[in-house]
């Protein structure tokens, strides 16, 4: 007999829900119905829904930077770990779209200040870790962490959300973009 990982279940359920619906169209009744499980037993997993979206959502950005960092050779350039990240966090994101849609949904709602705190606060965090090397942060712009994620890829979660289909070529022009946009104008090395 096979058990069933229910809070994993339940929040995979509400990020796919909350991607075709949005956060009001999403009720506890539907996540615990895609989930496989009574409501009652998704309310003993998560006291709230708003708890509940707030560790889908840490959930997933854990997912996204084991994704991105697993591609990253450390001992590359900081320009070329960047461009492999970058590649590794669309290939992850274009598999499954609606990883996308959920994390545009969670950054308008009024849980994006609290799930941005407590992510940050994660001490192993692979994108933060990835940003704090010597040789990556001295090229970074002076910005708070969120704004250089967000310059970094968040033009590449809103085309993947919009399906928003990008050939190589934009990909790359894209990817190049978001270099620019987090780095000093000097750091093409």
């Amino acid at each position: 007999m096979t058990s069933i990982d229910r809070p994993a279940a339940i929040r995979a359920a509400t990020r796919a829900l909350v991607a075709e619906n949005g956060f009001h169209g999403t009720s506890m009744s539907e996540i615990a119905r895609r989930a496989g499980v009574a409501t009652g037993t998704a309310y003993v997993h998560y006291a709230s829904k708003d708890r509940l979206l707030i560790d889908a959502y840490l959930e997933l950005k854990r997912e996204l930077g084991a994704a991105g960092i697993d591609a990253v050779d450390p001992a590359s350039p900081p320009a070329e770990r960047f461009a492999q990240l970058w590649h590794a966090v669309r290939a992850f994101l274009e598999d499954d779209p609606d990883r996308a849609a959920f994390l545009v949904q969670f950054d308008a709602s009024p849980y994006a200040a609290e799930g941005h705190r407590l992510a940050l606060e994660v001490l192993d965090d692979p994108l933060v870790l990835e940003a704090g090397r010597p040789d990556l942060a001295e090229l970074l712009v002076d910005l708070p962490p969120l704004v250089l994620y967000d310059l970094a890829l968040g033009p590449l979660v809103r085309a993947v959300a919009l399906g928003t289909t990008l050939d190589d070529a934009t990909a790359l022009r894209l990817r190049a973009a978001s270099w620019r946009a987090i780095t000093q104008r000097d750091s093409e090395r």
